[in-house]
């Protein structure tokens, strides 16, 4: 592995090189060694001189050795050059760290409850005090340059300035990851009455729904998440459900995920539970069609006291024989949605339904019905 350099020709003369981390690689047919470009530095007039430092110091440190790092190069970046001619002769630039986002994400950090939520479990629990910093380290690195958490570690925490986070293993951003999957369940309950407090929200109402996230995988897990299933896009993949609760404006509730053989109606059982634990008082629930089943409308009732969920038309007898029928005016909310109401039953095991009617979409139908028809003929 070397670091090789090309040169290209512009239209105007003049001649551009760039740097590429390459190695070796044996060509059967041509029978003869060839270059594979691992890394792609880019053009070396505009290169981050700090970033090859970096590769080089991580290299030596696994080997054992050291790197001197000369200032004075004559491949310094041209931002560290800027900002030397700014200074006086007697005070000399050593390195520069970014400050304003790291400072930012540090304080809705702690304004949202998380570090305190943090900081509770590790007491409560004899956790190792650091996991918190880990946690918010990768946190504000994936707002700010995602890395993988070897790199949090080995490049971006020495590019911005968070001195209570300069002391992190890598050991410990792992193993942060793993403290925060058996107690997420906590976190996400402190943080989120921490944010309707601050932004005084109203709990009465909660969105639910379900995504998929597929994985490339040939097999699936035999005691994990990971199982086949149909993702949301299509295919037959290893995958896990993801399941989202947010209110009426769109801050989240609560996330789960689920093994990837889920089916949507299945997930209720445990977000009836979970939100039950959380006392939000008589909250509606509102979900999709992939939700509705009798059992499901009854662990709801039970759970959240009210809840409003979608009903395909075409496949439930009782909205085509009893709900559909039914004559009634339609009351106008908007242009394009008009509603009536239609209760089925008697007593407190009454049904209560929503009809609703879109003009706009029925007289797209209609005449696409009738653009059908007439190319049938």
């Amino acid at each position: 592995m070397y670091l090789r350099t090309t040169k290209r020709k512009n239209k105007d003369g003049s001649v551009v090189e760039y740097y590429q981390l390459a190695h070796n690689v044996w060509n059967q047919q041509s029978n003869q060694a060839v270059a594979k470009i691992i890394h792609n530095f880019g053009r070396a007039d505009e290169l981050d001189r700090s970033s090859l430092v970096r590769l080089c110091k991580s290299i030596a440190r696994v080997c054992g050795v050291e790197v001197n790092e000369q200032l004075t190069a004559p491949q310094k970046d041209k931002r560290a050059v800027r900002d030397q001619d700014m200074l006086p002769d007697e005070v000399k630039l050593i390195q520069t760290r970014e400050l304003g986002t790291a400072m930012a994400l540090e304080v809705l950090w702690e304004r949202l409850g998380i570090a305190s939520a943090l900081k509770k479990i590790i007491k409560q629990q004899g956790y190792n005090e650091a996991y918190e910093r880990a946690l918010f380290a990768m946190t504000a690195n994936r707002l700010c340059e995602p890395e993988s958490k070897l790199g949090v570690w080995d490049r971006w925490l020495s590019k911005v300035h968070l001195p209570s986070c300069q002391g992190l293993r890598l050991d410990q951003m792992y193993e942060a990851m793993d403290f925060l999957q058996a107690h997420s369940a906590a976190v996400e309950e402190a943080v989120f009455f921490r944010t309707a407090h601050l932004f005084n929200l109203d709990v009465d109402l909660i969105f639910y729904d379900t995504t998929t996230a597929a994985f490339s995988l040939d097999e699936e897990d035999t005691d994990g998440l990971r199982r086949f299933g149909r993702p949301k896009n299509g295919g037959w993949n290893p995958q896990v459900v993801i399941a989202l609760a947010v209110t009426r404006d769109g801050l989240p509730v609560r996330s789960w995920v689920f093994p990837g053989n889920t089916t949507d109606v299945n997930t209720v059982a445990k977000v009836k539970a979970d939100l039950k634990d959380w006392q939000l008082g008589r909250a509606l629930l509102v979900a999709d069609s992939g939700m509705n089943s009798q059992d499901n409308r009854r662990k709801l009732a039970k759970a959240c006291g009210k809840y409003l969920l979608a009903v395909r038309l075409g496949s439930v007898a009782e909205v085509k024989e009893e709900v559909l029928p039914r004559s009634g005016r339609y009351k106008i909310i908007a242009e394009n949605l008009h509603a009536k109401e239609v209760l089925v039953g008697d007593g407190e095991r009454r049904r209560r339904y929503i009809v609703c009617y879109n003009p706009r979409e029925a007289k797209r139908q209609r005449q696409h019905r009738e653009q059908v028809i007439k190319e049938a003929d």
